[in-house]
């Protein structure tokens, strides 16, 4: 069976490896960008609870599962099974699903901010955007080289 080039083959990096390798290497700007969503929604002023409690949701949960996997993955608690590869394509699509709905409801929220809300707690939400729809992105290409990796294991 022939190993997906663009993974770096069908098994799942242990140890230091998953800094060397594509797309584990995505954990490292998941963390950061999805760290940086958590944090704006934290900090901003909420005009919609319900949308930004969804979002604050996603960025917190994603930020912790995407922490315990690197984790798991660093320490080799995946001893190289199938079923891990398999875990690690269905959270990185889940994780993509759950940040494009809070990034497209983040926009929304953004874009119905109006009236009582200042310029600086404006553009506080246009970051969390901004950096939500990267986090996405960089989930859907985790996401699809995941797969990839999957479907050659």
């Amino acid at each position: 069976m022939a190993p997906a080039a663009a993974s770096g083959g069908s098994s799942l990096p242990s140890g230091f490896a998953v800094f060397t390798t594509f797309p584990d290497l995505l954990f490292v700007l998941e963390f950061v960008f999805g760290g940086l969503v958590w944090i704006l929604v934290a900090s901003a002023l909420v005009p919609m609870p319900l949308i930004q409690g969804w979002v604050m949701f996603v960025s917190v949960f994603c930020f912790v599962a995407t922490t315990v996997l690197l984790s798991l993955y660093i320490i080799g608690a995946h001893g190289g099974e199938a079923s891990w590869v398999t875990l690690d394509a269905a959270y990185h699509c889940t994780a993509a699903l759950f940040y494009l709905s809070a990034s497209v409801l983040e926009a929304l929220a953004t874009i119905q901010m109006h009236n009582g809300f200042t310029y600086k707690q404006y553009h506080e939400n246009i970051s969390a955007v901004v950096f939500s729809y990267v986090a996405t992105l960089l989930y859907v290409v985790h996401a699809v080289f995941s797969l990839i990796r999957w479907k050659s294991s």
